[in-house]
């Protein structure tokens, strides 16, 4: 079914449409008993946030010894919209504030760069701390390097002890104090939220495993304890210890504290994994299971080191299923990607992997919602095309930065090309209100979403008796909730077969939308695995070919200038759909898939204000998305 909004032809047939259901029951005025006032007592979120929950200051010694010097103070006054001088000297400002922000500075070696940098005397003591003194001041390629060689022998066990701040050390938990007072000066809730939070950087032979610990909480409970770190003996490599950390840190304070994972792309397929790695791989368990569904309910989907949400070669009939993609092997480039790690580390293949485990375990371990983030180790998050400062100083804005070569094998070949990065990602939540506990309580019950950098506001509904006029209704969200679930919850039991309610209206200063789409996972009879991808609303009057497909949308991106016009596309779709192929006996997963229209890509700004002839290899537009938290139906 496909809907395309027209707000004014649509805004009277609600109006009409509740004048006919004037009287109901209980005596009240109004559909289903409600008030006549469509806005009053509401029990359900109404507004959605858009914030970046993974960013990294001059704290993190991979960004400082980098180059970059913003620290935690200068990072949430760039976020909440006041201009800031970059690491580069350059002035920088968002185009529009964020709503909350989580600075996640790693926890191993947190402000130990500060002595580096310094030439601390148990830094100069060792010949690692000599060289990375001489590589970071120097600064430039040198100290891009010599980040590069920090995080390759921190991830192989092979960083000197010195140079890994741990807790116990006088000046980590100095660091920490000043990482949490800052985000109590800069939490204004109601306007900008801040977030005590810290990244978990578990490298296994440089295959990545990162989480993002996010605290509901301030300072008189996250000051109870300090990070969790990787390096033994206070700190483990090991998920299962981290959850064990978190698990102590709420019996202790009463807080409330969780984990995103991040980057599946680059860990070499040990994201979501079919056995515990840590126990000579042995077979994963219940309690693994129960354990990783506590405390990770959320996935980072996409960020600047590439989209995580399909693979062209796992998602083969997925048209849309290579978008920025990385594959060229674990974080530090040390071993390469091979085919059989693909299903561990894409959001798709988790999600399947995860009800597929839940046949044998009884729980599924991989039961998340995706949020988006940046990982930028500059101090600012620039979701925007014609605004992007880069992952690290090095790519602050230059003319040399896209045809920089970020990262190379062992053996010298290239790896990664500076031009693979991406725009940050953003996290947008259903809340009640922008305080640190609405929030977060939106992101445990996963009414989140991601997107890679446009405010789309997305709404998506599960139930079983959604009706095509469910979708012309403008207090969609009162339908939804009343007649079904919101993303990131699980189906009740129903009859016949379960529909869905979507809407997506796209960023107001952004692109129009190209497509809506249902991505659906499910678990055969046979046992198999299974997807496939559903157009439900589309712009533009276009018909399916002869072969089920949706012609593209067409561009209207001019290079030159660069900018594009919205003169194909809508600005905003939505529609109800019923699953034609479902199957009562089967697990399955629902989640929805925005597209806006092809726009420039920060490389196409890049090539007009340098003046840059750019290699053919370098993409210059893009098809920018949004992707909601799923949906799923679980067999009695």
């Amino acid at each position: 079914m496909r809907l395309v909004f027209l707000a004014i032809s649509l805004a009277t047939l609600g109006v009409f449409a509740q004048a006919q259901d004037a009287i109901e029951a209980d005596g009240l005025p109004g559909p289903a008993g409600r008030p006549y006032s469509p806005h009053a007592d509401l029990a359900f979120p109404t507004n959605v946030y858009f914030g970046d929950t993974h960013v990294h200051t001059m704290l993190s010694a991979d960004a400082g010894g980098g180059g970059t010097r913003l620290l935690p103070r200068d990072a949430y006054r760039f976020a909440r919209g006041d201009q800031v001088t970059s690491n580069t000297g350059q002035p920088a400002k968002l185009s529009q504030p964020l709503d909350f922000y989580m600075i996640t500075d790693h926890s191993d070696g947190m402000g130990a760069i500060k002595d580096i940098l310094g030439g601390a005397p148990n830094v100069m003591a060792t010949e690692q701390g000599r060289s990375m003194n001489a590589a970071f001041n120097a600064g430039g390629q040198d100290a891009l390097r010599a980040a590069q060689d920090l995080v390759r022998l921190f991830g192989n066990g092979e960083l000197d002890p010195a140079l890994n701040y741990q807790p116990g050390v006088p000046a980590y938990a100095r660091v920490w104090d000043d990482i949490m007072a800052a985000a109590e000066e800069f939490n204004d809730p109601g306007v900008f939220t801040t977030f005590i939070a810290y990244e978990w950087t578990s490298l296994v032979s440089g295959n990545n495993l990162h989480r993002n610990v996010i605290f509901r909480d301030g300072p008189e409970r996250a000051g109870q304890v300090l990070p969790y770190t990787t390096s033994p003996p206070i700190g483990s490599a090991d998920p299962r210890d981290l959850w064990e950390w978190m698990q102590n840190y709420e019996d202790v304070s009463g807080g409330d504290v969780i984990a995103i994972p991040h980057n599946g792309n680059v860990s070499n397929g040990m994201m979501f994994p079919l056995q515990d790695d840590f126990a000579e791989g042995a077979a994963l368990d219940a309690a693994y299971a129960e354990q990783r569904q506590k405390w990770e309910r959320l996935y980072e989907a996409v960020q600047i080191k590439g989209d995580g949400e399909a693979h062209p070669m796992l998602s083969t009939e997925d048209e849309f299923a290579d978008f920025e993609t990385w594959d060229y092997g674990n974080l530090d480039a040390t071993e390469k990607k091979t085919p059989e790690m693909l299903p561990g580390e894409y959001v798709r293949s988790g999600l399947l992997r995860g009800m597929a485990l839940e046949d044998q375990l009884g729980v599924n371990p991989f039961k998340f919602g995706l949020v988006g983030g940046s990982d930028n180790h500059v101090g600012m998050t620039t979701p925007d095309n014609d605004n992007f400062f880069g992952k690290f100083t090095a790519y602050e804005p230059g003319p040399d930065r896209a045809t920089h070569v970020s990262r190379r094998y062992p053996d010298g070949a290239v790896a990664l090309n500076a031009w693979q990065y991406i725009t940050a990602g953003l996290t947008a939540v259903w809340a009640e209100e922008n305080t640190r506990g609405a929030i977060f309580d939106a992101m445990e019950r996963r009414e989140a979403y991601a997107t890679t950098g446009p405010r789309i506001r997305v709404r998506f509904f599960g139930g079983w008796s959604f009706e095509e006029a469910d979708a012309l209704r403008r207090d969609l969200a009162q339908v939804g909730y009343a007649k079904g679930v919101p993303m990131g919850a699980d189906l009740p039991m129903g009859d016949g077969s379960p529909s869905f309610l979507v809407y997506a209206l796209r960023d107001p200063m952004g692109a129009n939308l190209d497509r809506v789409q249902i991505v659906k996972g499910w678990i055969d009879r046979d046992g198999t695995q299974q997807e496939k991808v559903y157009d439900v609303a589309w712009s533009d009057e276009r018909e399916f070919d002869a072969d089920g497909k949706l012609p593209a949308v067409g561009s209207t991106v001019d290079l030159e200038i660069p900018s594009w016009t919205n003169t194909i596309g809508a600005s905003e779709l939505g529609a109800t759909w019923t699953d034609p192929d479902f199957d009562p006996a089967e697990r399955a997963f629902y989640y929805a898939r925005v597209i806006e229209i092809p726009t420039p890509r920060w490389t196409a700004y890049d090539a007009a204000r340098f003046d840059l002839d750019l290699p053919s290899e370098i993409p210059l537009s893009q098809q920018e998305r949004a992707y909601t938290s799923p949906i799923w139906y679980t067999p009695k």
